[in-house]
């Protein structure tokens, strides 16, 4: 019975990908919506953003073992990103109206710097939509008999058909419905374990002293590497276009001001809940907790849990981790197709040839997701090492180029690849305060040595400010 209600979720899911496709006529309508969210459609597709499998999976299981202090990247992080993203980046480059956050480094540093920009984000979604695939072929395989492989060819299938009809229009509204199903699972299996724990304080009289320590409490590198944990997604989110296309599909700058403050407060309302089931479930089960600590919250449903709330807890993961897989593969699909094909074929290019691109893409994206995931199955690692790219090569460019007038092409591009290098090399060697913090302090520093060494005016930021 589990088994055919989580069939016909998928079905419906699917249903609803086929019937956005009379939504969408345009390149604009597939990767924005056509600029037309309402506020409940833009705050659950941003709140679904991240709330996948490392907010269900990887986080709770580093905090079993870490505490709070090993989950500072997410969900803190997380929101963190959203609000700054909603008080300092969005209201400039919603102005833009321009399709893809590659555009926005084009009309402010030019084409050149558009084609880095973009050849440097697209690789960082390999791993994060991997790390859903995995996520999504474990719930299958607990289930079902399935292995590994057969379950990410799975749901690398189911995924991309839904996001391939209707682009940003079935994301959204499947987003919607899926917000609503890890909001009603979370807070029932909440209410279940603590329950059968015996109340809520006596999950947290039995936790360890560690659980619940927020600050670091060693020296000044302790609290580097803590700004490090704040920064990951905090920071390295930001110029991304995942959040870039679910943002800029609000139906006015006002209503995407408020699901970013919206979705940061319920993405962090909500993304403890997983922290606290899971420590409950170490309670009740101790067992559980030392066969599999990234399967310990689907272990304990199904064996514990009647088949009312396995169904309803399943949904809730299922809607979570494809809601973060189908903007993932759209995100690098649109970049690809807008900032490195189209420029290639100019005015030439038909709408509706851009449109079949863009579908195309989102095959592409996932079939070398497909292959990562294969390959590798942590999903805490596969997502931050995703932000953490994005962090030491884009982050920088994009607020100088919003904010500091001096800011030019050269500058911007000396960041994005010392920034990268210098990151790659201090990882291999373990330095003792975390290597993306490096990475970060050399782009900064190119920025404003190939900016004041090599100058040049962008008019753009005048017409922004």
């Amino acid at each position: 019975m589990l088994l055919t209600s989580i069939i016909i979720y998928l079905a419906i899911t699917v249903a609803i990908g086929a019937w956005s496709t009379r939504l969408v006529k345009s390149s604009n309508d597939f990767v924005l919506a056509g600029r037309s969210l309402p506020l409940f459609l833009s705050a659950s597709a941003l709140f679904a953003t991240w709330f996948g499998s490392e907010t269900i999976f990887g986080a709770s299981s580093v905090y079993l073992e870490e505490g709070l202090i090993g989950v500072i990247e997410d969900p803190f992080g997380g929101a963190l990103c959203l609000v700054l993203f909603g008080l300092f980046f969005l209201r400039p480059m919603y102005r833009m109206g321009v399709l893809t956050i590659g555009d926005v480094f084009r009309r402010i540093f030019g084409k050149r710097v558009e084609f880095f920009a973009s050849v440097f984000m697209i690789p960082a979604y390999f791993g994060y939509v991997a790390a859903q695939l995995v996520a999504l072929s474990l719930i299958l395989g607990s289930i079902t008999d399935l292995t590994l492989v057969e379950g990410i060819l799975i749901s690398s299938g189911i995924v991309v058909f839904y996001t391939f009809l209707g682009g940003m229009w079935a994301i959204s509204i499947t987003d919607f419905i899926q917000t609503t199903m890890i909001v009603v699972g979370l807070l029932w299996v909440s209410m279940m374990v603590a329950s059968e724990a015996g109340g809520v304080q006596n999950i947290l009289s039995q936790a360890p002293e560690e659980s619940f320590q927020f600050f670091p409490t060693g020296g000044a590198i302790s609290w580097i590497n803590y700004f490090g944990a704040w920064i990951i997604l905090g920071l390295g989110s930001i110029p991304s276009q995942d959040i870039y296309q679910r943002v800029m599909s609000s139906k006015s700058e006002k209503v995407a001001v408020r699901s970013t403050y919206l979705a940061g407060g319920f993405y962090l309302t909500f993304g403890l809940l997983p922290l606290f089931i899971a420590l409950g479930a170490k309670v009740l089960y101790p067992e559980l907790y030392l066969e599999n600590k990234q399967m310990l919250l689907p272990t304990m449903i199904l064996a514990h849990g009647g088949l009312p709330i396995q169904i309803v807890f399943f949904g809730a993961l299922i809607s979570a981790i494809m809601s973060t897989t189908s903007s993932g593969l759209l995100a690098p699909a649109a970049i690809l197709s807008e900032n490195l094909i189209k420029p290639f074929f100019g005015e030439k290019l038909k709408d509706q040839s851009l449109l079949w691109i863009l579908r195309g893409n989102i095959v592409l994206v996932a079939l070398v997701a497909t292959v990562i995931a294969t390959m590798e199955s942590d999903i805490y690692d596969l997502v931050a090492g995703a932000s953490i790219l994005m962090l030491v090569s884009l982050f920088v460019p994009l607020t100088a180029g919003l904010y500091w007038k001096k800011a030019s092409p050269v500058g911007c591009l000396l960041s994005m690849m010392v920034g990268m290098v210098s990151y790659l090399i201090s990882d291999q060697l373990n330095p003792v305060i975390d290597s993306h913090l490096i990475g970060l302090i050399f782009s900064i520093l190119a920025m404003i040595i190939g900016s004041i060494s090599f100058p040049t005016r962008t008019p753009q930021l005048d017409e922004l400010s």
